[in-house]
């Protein structure tokens, strides 16, 4: 799996990408991070990236041509990119499923926004899609750029050592993550749950799945209409409703 970033502040990848189990696969060659400074797609000895919007108006934005020029320079040297993503607030929210698909494409191309945006030229005709962290705005696109690596590179297989752990993580069944505990066994008064200590892995399986229904009815459960829920989960879930009206 290979990402190309293409940013104003590359200095800012340094320390994330240099630590973590993104730092590791890369050292293994399993996966590939290239940082490109927009800059240095400029043709001006003053590198300039932005200019005045047509139009007027406050700001900044950034130019089309140090975009295309990056992006065709990546071409050149690592083939057409299975995805070209331009991180913007106005995006398609970024989520588990995203993830797993741009995980599949192999290569993937990420736009850093800034300022007070990009020529709409780069989104109409270079960028395959957009897409957003959250319903916020920040000062630009590279931590966006950041947690877009991460998700999708942990679904790249040899990058995670325990593939099951992926498997049982919040959002990869469409649920929020179960309760997790570790020792001591009770810490100032406050016991782990009996079921967790008693061994028995098939009584453990049904806790884990109840307490992941329950926990996503109570604090995401929007996400329960998407969910691949069979008959049995289906039931708890009008239970837990029931039990809390």
């Amino acid at each position: 799996m290979r990402f190309d970033v293409v940013t104003i502040f590359p200095r800012m990848f340094d320390a994330p990408l240099a630590e973590g189990v993104v730092a590791r696969a890369v050292e293994r060659g399993v996966l590939a991070v290239g940082v490109h400074d927009l800059r240095d797609f400029t043709a001006d000895r003053h590198r300039v990236v932005d200019d005045v919007p047509f139009g007027g108006g406050p700001g900044m934005v950034l130019k089309p041509e140090p975009l295309f020029d990056a992006v065709d320079a990546i071409r050149r040297a690592h083939g057409e990119p299975g995805a070209i993503v331009l991180t913007s607030p106005q995006g398609r929210p970024f989520t588990q499923a995203e993830a797993r698909r741009l995980q599949g494409l192999g290569h993937v191309v990420v736009l850093c926004g800034r300022y007070e945006g990009v020529d709409d030229r780069v989104r109409a005709h270079l960028a395959t899609q957009e897409l957003s962290i959250g319903d916020y705005v920040l000062s630009g696109g590279e931590l966006p750029a950041l947690v877009i690596v991460d998700a999708v590179a942990r679904l790249v297989p040899g990058v995670v050592g325990d593939a099951e752990s992926i498997v049982a993580e919040s959002f990869a069944r469409g649920l929020l993550d179960f309760p997790q505990f570790t020792r001591p066994a009770t810490y100032r008064g406050w016991p782990v749950p009996e079921v967790l200590l008693s061994g028995h892995h098939g009584r453990i399986a049904d806790w884990r799945r109840r307490e992941a229904l329950r926990r996503t009815l109570e604090m995401r459960p929007d996400l329960l209409r998407e969910a691949a829920l069979d008959e049995h989960e289906r039931a708890l879930v009008e239970a837990f409703r029931r039990s809390g009206e």
